[in-house]
């Protein structure tokens, strides 16, 4: 097979070319391979190889079996290989086990043949660690591909696999994938399980994927919502296949559309605002009611929750592991950026934690009153499309304005526990891609499916490619 017959092809396309015999799981991968070969180095997302692995990996069965697929190096343990996270202090760790998703998409049929870029503990919106260096985004080389999943978003826009296994705590499936002109779906809390370990960031942390189809993402997450002995909480089972929704009829929506910025002291670009205003003309197109509306909450309170939060989970992380290394903690171990929230996260109190973690269960509480009179709320994923590599951090002093500005919007549904997409509808004057956000209440992800895959008839976005 031809790189340009592959990339024609979703992951659902290539696993039925694969059922019918049409091509080989093991063509499949060397197109996967060489095309990781060609453009990986000027793009420094896949940063662990494992082709070899995949190549002495069983069958699996499914609609996905033989497709090539990429870990996040953060998330999910491939077993006898280090997750680094980013982090030089775990960089010679080795998983002692596949993690629980990890074994659904082996079984699922799935190659897995490397790991992808992070920022260290997926703690920024940009992928630019000193461990890994940083990943370049195909439509501009000199732009991020966003974070935390940013070696993942870089790989799929680039065309080595149609998807990718990403994570999101604060925005980092949907703020690459906004990045990068792809699909990104955070699901609700408890839809995945993070077995065998704990929860992430209280909750506000879930796993699943980057696409560049609406199916592959609803097909994924089939594979990966199966909850876990001993999981802190989880979610009934979907009334129906998500695959199934995507060809679904929505329905007339009530849609909540709000163009500015949650985050106080974010903002939104004027052609961001603008695309957000277009989206809302589209569904209203498609014979959606649309209203400007807002999400209600302390979106401050919130902020210095999760502020909170983060920090005492990056302390509790760093310290179980240098207690397994038995060692104190030593220069260079983790990042100056990170080394600061690390210490704060060791100044936090328990009864300051639960505080915490209170507070951002009012803020679910308050925000999902929104969803008692609207189905889908509108809204920026991004304030402005990819910024440069470095911008970010090249001004200490300006570092949270810039961080903000940049992502106001998404980290409000991660602490609320509630499923929200990021939807490729528009591209900058530039010529970079815009995400559009949509959220809607805890567990409805089928919903969000049925509106995605009419978005994406209406606005076909898949042959829209980087040239790189």
């Amino acid at each position: 097979m031809r790189f340009e017959e592959y990339r024609s092809h979703d992951a659902v396309g290539l696993g039925a070319l694969v059922a019918k015999g049409e091509v080989t799981a093991g063509e499949l991968l060397e197109v996967a391979v060489a095309r990781m070969a060609e453009v990986n180095p000027r793009l420094n997302a896949i940063t662990r190889d494992l082709t070899d692995e995949a190549r002495a990996q069983p069958a699996g069965q499914g609609p996905l079996a033989g497709v090539p697929y990429l870990l996040k190096d953060l998330g999910a343990a491939y077993g006898g290989v280090p997750m680094t996270a980013g982090s030089k202090l775990f960089s010679q760790t080795p998983s002692a086990a596949d993690s629980a998703l990890t074994r659904l998409y082996k079984d699922a049929g799935l190659q897995i043949f490397g790991k992808t870029n992070t920022p260290e503990f997926g703690l920024w919106p940009v992928t630019e660690s000193d461990l890994l260096g940083p990943a370049r985004n195909p439509w501009d080389l000199s732009r991020t591909p966003g974070g935390s999943s940013g070696g993942a978003s870089a790989a799929v826009a680039a065309g080595i696999v149609p998807a990718a296994h990403a994570s999101d705590g604060g925005g980092s499936i949907r703020i690459p994938a906004a990045c990068c002109g792809l699909f990104g779906m955070k699901p609700s809390r408890g839809r995945v399980s993070f077995s065998p370990a704990g929860e992430g960031w209280a909750g506000a942390s879930i796993m699943h994927a980057v696409t560049r189809s609406v199916r592959d993402s609803a097909v994924l997450l089939d594979i990966g919502c199966a909850p876990q002995p001993g999981d802190p909480y989880f979610l009934s089972p979907p009334e129906r296949p998500y695959a199934e929704e995507v060809a679904r009829d929505p329905g007339r929506l009530r849609i909540a559309m709000f163009d500015g910025s949650l985050t106080v002291g974010g903002s939104v670009d004027p052609e961001v605002a603008a695309a957000v205003r277009d989206a809302g003309k589209l569904c209203e197109s498609l014979g959606h009611t649309v209203e400007a509306a807002t999400l209600p909450g302390d979106h401050a309170a919130m902020q210095a929750a999760a502020r909170l939060v983060m920090a005492a989970s990056v302390a509790a992380n760093v310290d179980a592991e240098l207690e397994r290394q038995g060692r104190p903690l030593a220069d260079g171990d983790i990042e100056a950026a990170t080394l600061s929230i690390y210490w704060n996260g060791k100044q936090t109190g328990a009864a300051e934690y639960v505080r915490a973690v209170q507070a951002l269960h009012a803020y679910g509480r308050a925000a999902g009153g929104l969803f008692e009179t609207y189905d889908v709320m509108l809204l920026a994923t991004l304030g402005r499309p990819a910024i440069p590599i470095g911008y970010l951090f090249e001004d200490r002093q300006e570092l949270t304005k810039r961080l903000f500005s940049y992502m106001p919007n998404t980290q409000a549904f991660n602490n609320s526990g509630q499923p929200a997409m990021t939807v490729p509808l528009a591209w900058s004057a530039a010529g970079l891609p815009i995400g559009i956000q949509f959220a809607a209440r805890t567990g409805a992800e089928g919903l969000l499916f049925r509106l995605a895959g009419q978005l994406e008839r209406a606005r076909p976005w898949f042959d829209r490619v980087p040239a790189l």
